[in-house]
């Protein structure tokens, strides 16, 4: 018997992607799963894994999923900005209880896909991803900060 949590997000539950390529639609499997297999492209990871385990997998892996169990759970977005710092270029998708507010800060941490367990109101999220046009800390997205700005 299989249990749902088992299986991943469906990319029918993917509300917002900032991805070209296709949406990948098979299962995950646990962080301790994947670094037992040799197939594994897939993989979610949940409170309390430690996302450097994937690291020596990170060229065969197409999709990592890190749930949000409770908003109040911040742990997926260093695992999230661990991932991308080490280099992982695969879809980055945050799943789980996933709200407004955070949506700007999990992008810059490096998610590009969000499957909220409540779906979220599409013209809120546009404005939450679009809160902070300048910033304080370097992340994963690029943008310049307020620093190295000022001494263009």
């Amino acid at each position: 018997m299989t249990d749902r949590d088992d299986l991943g997000t469906s990319p029918d539950e993917v509300q917002f992607r900032f991805r070209d390529d296709e949406v990948a639609d098979h299962g995950t499997v646990t962080v301790d799963a994947c670094c037992d297999q040799t197939n594994a492209t897939a993989v979610r990871i949940e409170p309390g894994d430690d996302a450097r385990a994937l690291l020596p997998f990170l060229d065969r892996l197409a999709l990592v999923e890190v749930n949000f169990p409770s908003f109040a759970d911040g742990r997926g977005y260093s695992s999230a900005r661990i991932l991308r710092e080490a280099g992982y270029t695969g879809e980055l998708r945050a799943v789980g209880d996933v709200l407004i507010d955070q949506l700007s800060h999990m992008r810059r941490c490096g998610f590009d896909a969000f499957a909220p367990d409540t779906p979220l109101d599409e013209d809120d999220a546009q404005r939450a991803f679009a809160t902070w046009d300048n910033v304080y800390q370097t992340t994963i997205d690029g943008r310049k900060t307020i620093q190295e700005l000022r001494h263009e």
